[in-house]
């Protein structure tokens, strides 16, 4: 027997008629308070050895329970007093006291120096300029519209990424979608369908269709044009992008846990509120290059020419090459590609996808801009960098990469009050953010909320601002791969990308290709279908350098 398993039949025996005896003799507070301890421990005591499904439970009886309610609150007790600033994951705690100052409109210098390594592996950081500038007032806006664009729209370089109604809370939407007025940035629905919350304040929207199609979806799950296009026509609608995958878990559809679909979420989305919301990991009507490209034309026509773009992580390289061989084919270029990086964010997905599918998105978008550069489109495609956004270092080095302009999501989570608990997908978010328990929702008030949007956009852009200034640059369309500087494992500083040649103009159409792996996945490409058999042995391009 265990330790515990002894101490309960001592209890049992001993303890009992020890409790009994002094009750008979002496029946005051204290021995009936014994008598009642000993009594209780002994009937959960031998529930646990007897009858108990876990083996902590039989093993150690009563005690356990102790290490299942300290368990329940590891999450908060590594953050609150075990972790340092900067080791946590996702968001450590230098990063989200940065987004939280910002967002109050209060102090966020740091005293005494940086706590980071500076000469650790793979560190990222900027090279300045004798001769710092201001940023262009001309230069702070970003247009996307292609040449079939009959309305352009006008982005800031920080706008709010997706999230859903249904995974946030009404207040949390309605805190966004008016804090994205107040700042002027635009607010991506998520897949949810742009429900009356998204359009209540009048901010600019992203509608996202996703593979489910909520929100223009007829009986069947598929695509209704009528539904899509009362919608789309909207003033506030200013764009339309199409859901291929998600950053946090590529190649999986979305999830909503039942517990989260009220009446009214199930009414918007078309779906029933007695199992969990999963949309299909392929998107009905986008099953091949083409067959998006169409997609793309027809949704464009259908908002009256607003841009229209898609949204995917990066995979198998070959696979993205095939979009653009379709691009060629059909003549149908996208508006704008949403790159989600492998790092990003959701409300529930699988350990597995979550940690192991995807480009980051830094890698992810210097792939395709180099793919668009190399099928001469790029002038044609803005391109949106989708993945853990903080600062504005983190901003500059997702345009830097080759991104026109950034999404963020869980730091505008932030802004309005998520302490990141990680209960998103359990409907108890402690703070009323991702849930839809009407209780904990109230929690927010929109008002002051959406203020704290605008304070975090503003003060991030402004950071934005002042570091391109600091390198000498007046336009962050001015901003370099090379400028970012990453810490070799050798010690020694090395430009990011300088190991892999960037494409020329038209190099892919010309066959002007040097690197092997751009050549094979070329020419596995096909427009006529996603799959590409990943049979290509991908070394580090360090062992192809020239000595």
């Amino acid at each position: 027997m265990t330790i515990m398993q002894k101490f309960l039949w001592i209890i049992v025996s001993i303890g009992n008629f020890i409790a009994g005896y002094l009750y008979m003799y002496n029946p005051s507070f204290l021995s009936v308070a014994l008598l009642l301890s000993t009594l209780l421990y002994s009937l959960i005591g031998l529930y646990d050895v007897f009858y108990s499904p876990h083996s902590l439970n039989r093993l150690y009886p009563v005690v356990a329970y102790l290490r299942y309610f300290l368990e329940s609150y590891r999450v908060e007790i590594q953050q609150y007093f075990i972790a340092n600033d900067t080791e946590e994951r996702p968001f450590n705690r230098e990063q989200r006291t940065l987004v939280y100052q910002r967002a109050k409109n209060v102090r966020d210098t740091i005293a005494f120096g940086t706590q980071r390594n500076l000469v650790e592996g793979n560190y990222l950081s900027l090279w300045h300029s004798l001769s710092p500038t201001h940023i262009k007032e001309s230069a702070k806006r970003v247009s996307i519209g292609g040449d079939s664009c009959q309305q352009p729209y006008s982005a800031s370089y920080l706008n709010i990424s997706a999230m859903s109604f249904g995974s946030l809370s009404t207040n949390a939407i309605e805190a966004l979608n008016l804090g994205a007025k107040k700042a002027g940035c635009y607010h991506n629905t998520g897949e949810g369908a742009a429900s009356p919350y998204h359009l209540k304040h009048g901010g600019d929207i992203v509608w996202q269709l996703g593979t489910g199609l909520f929100g223009c979806r007829d009986e069947n799950g598929r695509f209704n044009p009528t539904s899509f296009e009362a919608t789309a026509k909207l003033p506030q609608i200013k764009m339309i992008e199409i859901k291929l995958s998600q950053g946090a878990k590529p190649g999986h559809g979305g999830v909503l846990p039942k517990e989260k679909i009220t009446d009214e979420i199930a009414r918007i989305r078309h779906i029933s509120k007695d199992k969990d919301c999963i949309s299909p990991a392929v998107n009905p009507e986008c099953t091949s290059p083409k067959a998006l490209l169409a997609f793309v034309q027809q949704l464009r026509s259908l908002s009256g020419g607003k841009p229209v773009g898609f949204k995917l992580c990066i995979g198998n390289p070959a696979e993205f090459l095939s979009i653009c061989k379709a691009m060629l084919e059909t003549g149908i270029t996208p508006d704008f590609i949403t790159v989600d990086g492998a790092e990003g964010g959701t409300g529930a997905a699988p350990v597995e996808f979550s940690n192991r599918l995807g480009m980051i998105c830094l890698e992810g978008v210097h792939f395709v801009n180099n793919a668009l550069v190399g099928v001469g489109l790029r002038d044609k495609v803005k391109i949106i960098a989708s993945g853990k956004t903080a600062t504005g270092f983190d901003l500059l080095a997702k345009i830097a990469a080759g991104a026109d302009l950034v999404n963020a999501a869980r730091t505008m989570m932030m802004a309005i009050g998520c302490i990141q608990s990680r209960h998103c997908n359990t409907n108890n978010c402690p703070t009323g953010v991702a849930t839809q328990d009407p209780a904990r929702a109230k929690a927010i008030d929109i008002k002051s909320k959406s203020d704290r949007v605008k304070n975090f956009h503003h003060n991030t852009l402004e950071s934005f601002y002042e570091l391109v200034g600091s390198m000498g640059l007046d336009d962050p369309c001015k901003l370099l791969p090379q400028m970012i500087k990453r810490r070799s494992p050798y010690g020694t500083l090395m430009s990011t990308g300088s190991l892999i040649t960037p494409l020329k103009d038209n190099a892919l159409l010309d066959g002007d290709i040097a690197n092997e792996a751009w050549k094979n996945w070329w020419q596995s490409s096909s427009a006529e279908q996603f799959y590409v058999n990943d049979v290509y042995i991908l070394t580090s391009p360090e062992f192809h350098q020239k000595k």
